[in-house]
């Protein structure tokens, strides 16, 4: 990160405003309110992708991949949140929308690319909002055995996470806040008790060796083996979209957006670079458990405990999992139903969807991303409907790193609008940079591009014995179709205009630092080194 004025930028401990500084968007059909406080942006960005994703999906890219390529497409995965966050966070701090890279693509691009990503960002999250209904399933019937049918505890899910947006919005934040705290919680647990199974921890435990390494393939089906890893990683981890949408509801989006840009990569790498080699490790790549299912006793830290003898550790994983999932599942539906109202204001969807209640809720998006999230959720009780959602997750996993190359050609568009206005964003007090620029975009095409090469491997040529199908091959590249089939569609039926740089709108949304938090930043750098690098840690 670079900064005109000072390198870095945390508010330290008694700094954070105090008061909502300011409000979303402003327009006639209502105002987001900025409810999120730093600490509670800061606390969500550190947890928001610890889930199943962590703590399940390791253990397959190590079954499919084998520790080398597990290793490597997570190392991979991480360079790219690190890359797509500062490009990301630059764009988001001068104009902290709640429509974010839609509303971005919109003004710098052209209105058919955000048509096509938002499109596709809806669909795949309310589909990832079903598929952790199954989850849950999944995870309770660990302790109840299939006595209650799974249509009822569907319903419970459902009711839990839509109850909750029929509340103020600081309950919806501090919900995520107590749910993101139990997920790191839960990888600082699994972490300090794989230590203990490497040196021989339990009843039936042994000291490991590194066998898992050295008497096994470490690059496990080649190529395929890493491609198979690197879409497993990108799914974890890959969608950061959420942190920029939390700041267009931000009261200090200048701080939030910053913060996260900085710790959320380095969250990332810790927890899921630690994960990965400690797993690779504690685990040989061809215990067929590891592909067993989706539930907890296919996590590969479940499968070392259990052979280590210790008792009552996979509960606990077990119960953290469902809070997870819970904070996960509420997620979805904030998340799309802000793309949608965004693009409902960019008129890309009928004007009615971008309504606001007193209360700060898009009351319409809300609902249409419920209903439909709801309708995905029920359909997991039907053979063929699961079918129908497993095509979903597929659209929700190509799209995370489509919509990272488009973050990062909608910033080439950014910058090229500021140079032909000649605009001062860059050179106002406390202006934010991404890190040698244009280095981050740079970075985050290259590993798009290595990351669609993977997914059309995978389409080709398939793990196992099954070989090339016209339907493996549509079912991987699904995602793709629906972002850009929609695109081209909306392109050439509308024949939208090539935005140009000189004309581009850099006013809607811009939002210069207050009086206040100039004088509360200015705090800031006066305190020593330590405190302000303690704000990246502290969770309170």
């Amino acid at each position: 990160m670079s900064i005109e004025k000072k390198s870095e930028s945390a508010l330290s401990e008694g700094l954070e405003p105090t008061v909502s500084v300011d409000v979303g968007e402003t327009n006639h059909h209502g105002d987001l309110h900025r409810t999120f406080t730093p600490r509670q942006i800061h606390v969500i960005a550190l947890g928001c992708n610890i889930g199943s994703g962590l703590f399940i999906g390791t253990g397959k890219a190590l079954a499919n991949g084998g520790p080398g390529n597990m290793i490597l497409a997570y190392l991979t995965v991480c360079i790219g949140v690190w890359a797509h966050l500062q490009t990301l966070a630059e764009m988001t701090i001068a104009f902290p929308t709640s429509g974010n890279y839609i509303d971005y693509a919109d003004r710098w691009v052209d209105p058919a690319l955000a048509f096509g990503a938002g499109l596709a960002q809806w669909l795949g999250w309310t589909a990832v909002f079903a598929s952790e209904g199954t989850f849950f399933v999944v995870l309770v019937n660990y302790w109840a055995q299939d006595a209650v049918p799974e249509a009822a505890l569907l319903s419970i899910f459902v009711v839990i996470c839509l109850v909750v947006f029929f509340m103020p919005n600081t309950c919806f934040a501090w919900l995520q806040y107590f749910g993101s705290l139990v997920k790191v919680f839960l990888f600082i647990f699994n972490t300090i008790i794989s230590l203990a199974i490497i040196g021989g921890a339990g009843s039936t435990g042994s000291v490991k060796d590194g066998s898992t390494w050295t008497e096994l393939p470490v690059f496990k089906n080649g190529f395929g083996g890493y491609a198979s890893a690197a879409l497993l990683a990108i799914w974890a981890i890959g969608d950061q979209i959420y942190i920029g949408v939390l700041s267009g509801e931000a009261k200090s989006p200048r701080y939030s957006m910053a913060h996260a840009g900085n710790v959320v990569p380095w969250r990332v790498s810790v927890f899921y670079m630690v994960s990965v080699v400690l797993v690779s490790v504690i685990v040989p790549s061809s215990d067929n458990r590891l592909l067993g299912g989706s539930g907890v006793a296919a996590s590969p830290f479940v499968i070392a405990v259990s052979d280590a003898g210790i008792k009552g550790v996979p509960d606990l994983i077990n119960a953290c999992m469902i809070i997870g999932i819970l904070a996960i599942a509420l997620e979805c539906i904030y998340l799309p139903s802000r793309i949608l109202r965004t693009m409902a204001l960019q008129k890309l969807l009928p004007s009615f969807i971008a309504n606001v209640d007193e209360s700060g809720r898009p009351r319409w998006a809300l609902l249409f991303t419920g209903v439909v999230g709801v309708i995905l959720t029920y359909m997991s009780l039907s053979g063929n409907g699961l079918e129908v959602l497993n095509w979903f997750i597929a659209i929700t996993s190509a799209s995370f790193f489509i919509n990272w190359a488009i973050v990062a050609f909608t910033s080439f568009r950014f910058r090229a609008a500021v140079k032909a206005q000649n605009a001062t964003l860059f050179t106002e007090s406390y202006s934010w940079t991404s890190f040698l620029w244009p280095l981050t975009p740079v970075v985050v095409l290259v590993i798009s591009s290595l990351l669609l090469v993977c997914l059309l491997y995978a389409g080709i040529k398939p793990l196992g014995d099954t070989g090339f199908t016209a339907y493996n091959l549509f079912s991987n590249i699904i995602g793709i179709l629906v972002i850009c089939v929609p695109t081209l569609l909306y392109k050439v039926i509308l024949r939208t205009e090539w935005r140009d740089p000189a004309t581009a709108d850099l006013v809607t949304g811009r939002r210069q630092l207050s009086d206040e938090e100039i004088m509360l930043m200015d705090k800031h750098y006066a305190r020593p080194a330590w405190r302000r690098i303690g704000t990246y840690v502290k969770l309170w």
